[in-house]
């Protein structure tokens, strides 16, 4: 059985879980997960919702980060107060193999191809690791996934690829111009899925790519315009943020990331009262 501890730096808000060295049989490697558990566990007989998100080492502790932590915690414990809860579990990223792991199609000189492999990884290893070992909502509709940057587009690709297993997205800062903008055809050809998707970017993101045709923010306005077209409604199933001055980088996400987990973690219906928390 596999072996959850306390995560060993005093300095984390809130309780952190490690499951260190898990072996990916879909990527032929390895590397540690992490769970945050809602301030409110344990609470008999409940179970919440759960979220996958990139870059796992960014997201609880900076010194673990690239360029500063998200302050995934302390967010949570502050929606924690308008009863917005969610078990969190954090994916570390695998240094070299990020852009291959983080999207499916691959782009010369650059990498990628391994997304699939990966999603693969998170649905049929992480999944029923997390599952197992805390009471977590399985249901679609209760489980998200969210990235920034690659972690993005590998996070939405994830939502039009597995719809049987998410059903809310975040994609901040999303690298949509990665192997010229494939990731914009393909969720422009695929049907639309019943989904909660937040979509965001800045007015101070890297302002040309050079390896495309267009910039990071037109990327995410031109990803917008496509699942508006679908049929997602702005305030409804969609949430489109552009943050003026918003930068590329890990303050500009946390900045970000209340507002974003607001909207997908928020009441929504019937189920709010067991999978998505109650504001």
């Amino acid at each position: 059985m596999a072996q959850w501890m306390e995560y060993p730096r005093e300095a984390v808000t809130g309780t952190l879980r490690v499951l260190q060295d898990v072996h990916s049989p879909q990527l032929d490697n390895r590397r540690d997960l992490l769970v945050l558990l809602p301030p409110s566990w344990p609470e008999e007989g409940r179970r919440w919702p759960v979220l996958y998100m990139q870059d796992g080492q960014n997201l609880f502790d900076a010194a673990t980060s690239f360029a500063g932590d998200w302050g995934v915690a302390e967010t949570m414990e502050e929606l924690s107060r308008k009863e917005i809860e969610a078990i969190v579990v954090g994916i570390p990223n695998t240094g070299s193999q990020r852009l291959d792991e983080y999207s499916p199609f691959h782009h010369p000189g650059h990498g990628g191809g391994k997304g699939d492999a990966y999603l693969e990884f998170l649905v049929s290893t992480v999944k029923p690791l997390v599952d197992a070992a805390f009471p977590t909502d399985p249901a679609r509709e209760a489980t998200g996934i969210l990235g920034s940057s690659m972690g993005g587009l590998i996070s939405l690709y994830a939502l039009f690829r597995r719809p049987d297993v998410f059903g809310l997205c975040g994609a901040m800062s999303p690298a949509f111009w990665f192997a010229h903008g494939a990731l914009l055809d393909f969720v422009r050809h695929t049907p639309k899925v019943p989904a909660r998707i937040y979509l965001d970017t800045g007015t101070r993101e890297m302002p040309r790519i050079r390896f495309w045709r267009t910039s990071r923010r037109s990327s995410a306005s031109e990803m917008a315009a496509i699942l508006r077209h679908k049929g997602y409604v702005e305030g409804t199933d969609l949430r489109y943020v552009v943050e003026k001055e918003g930068e590329h980088n890990e303050g500009a996400w946390r900045r970000r990331l209340p507002g974003a987990l607001r909207f997908l973690l928020g009441p929504r219906g019937p189920r709010q009262t067991t999978a998505l928390a109650r504001e």
